[in-house]
């Protein structure tokens, strides 16, 4: 038991360093650098969407920098190769016996953080290089499969307003994201302390707070958290009314939306959800975790039909309502 206390301080601490030294590049963006960290401890994967000039891929950066893992970053292009991604296989010869063998050479997939830049700019065929990695943490190559160091995570940004020459991804490799972490403009306090931090001679240096084998212990430790039956009930509800087709839908879902959300958006929700109690320094999960991780966690898995499409409806919108429709219920 003191040994899951201690735990449990310990995601408070390395949360609050976190937060700290990515802070000495980043100016604002709290939410966004705290669903970063829920999905890190819970083992998943982030696409991170905002229009250009909002430093998502300096966040990644920054993040990499404060982490002491191994990073790597792959410029989606649409020229782009799966070997590119994977690695590849070169014939060498051996200087002594003169016999030539194939030797595996890994691609930037094999690092801890994989910031996958502006993914909708390659084609499916490139992108769904990246399925198996994500989902199995194994590469195959020519028959042969190679295993990919943990932790894994990988972040992929994405640009949602040029669409001319993008390829959108597909709602199967969607569902792979642990979370969808949409980026908003600064304040303007924070648009003015980034004009300082930008245009003068000093450049913040950042310091590694959290190590690989610390990183390890504890996503393992957050499955741990308790959880209740009625938190399990009113997740697996709000998932339910997402799908049309069910007997619980209300009307707006019907109307609005094409498909619904998958179990996996449930064991997102509840993983993400044990995540936020830790970091709000309580160790049993609550319904108000469970609000403020549904947004990320659901607004990539809700397709929206053209009625919704038509009417300028976006997926947050749908997920406010249901919250409305569920608190109304109670």
């Amino acid at each position: 038991m003191n040994k899951d206390i201690e735990l449990a301080e310990q995601v408070v601490e390395k949360f609050s360093k976190i937060i700290t030294e990515v802070s000495k590049k980043i100016v604002g963006q709290k939410q966004v650098i705290k669903e970063l960290v829920i999905s890190l401890f819970s083992k998943g994967h982030c696409l991170i969407v905002g229009v250009p000039g909002l430093a998502k891929t300096m966040i990644v950066h920054t993040l990499a920098e404060v982490l002491d893992l191994k990073f790597s970053r792959i410029q989606f292009t649409p020229d782009l190769m799966p070997s590119d991604i994977t690695g590849t296989e070169v014939v060498e010869e051996d200087p002594v016996s003169k016999k030539r063998y194939y030797r595996f050479i890994p691609g930037p997939i094999f690092a801890n953080i994989v910031l996958a830049d502006e993914i909708n700019r390659t084609p499916p065929k490139t992108q769904s290089a990246l399925l198996q990695s994500m989902q199995e943490y194994k590469v195959t190559v020519n028959g042969v499969t190679y295993e990919i160091d943990q932790p894994f995570f990988v972040l992929a940004t994405q640009n949602p307003i040029e669409q001319e020459g993008t390829y959108p991804l597909p709602e199967a490799q969607l569902d792979r994201f642990f979370f969808q972490i949409n980026i908003d403009y600064p304040s303007k306090e924070e648009e003015r302390e980034i004009l300082y931090r930008t245009t003068g001679i000093l450049e913040q240096k950042v310091e590694k707070v959290v190590s690989k084998e610390e990183i390890l212990e504890l996503q393992n430790f957050v499955r741990k958290v308790p959880i209740s039956d009625h938190v399990i009930d009113y997740i697996i509800d709000i998932v339910r009314a997402t799908r049309p087709t069910d007997n619980s839908s209300p009307e707006f879902i019907k109307k609005y939306v094409q498909w619904g959300c998958s179990p996996r958006a449930e064991q997102t929700i509840v993983i993400a959800s044990k995540v936020n109690a830790l970091l709000n320094k309580r160790t049993v999960v609550s319904i108000d975790d469970v609000n403020e991780v549904i947004f990320p966690a659901l607004r990539h898995r809700v397709i929206l039909n053209f009625h919704a499409v038509a009417e300028g409806i976006k997926p947050d919108f749908i997920i406010s309502k249901l919250l409305e429709h569920f608190s109304q219920r109670k």
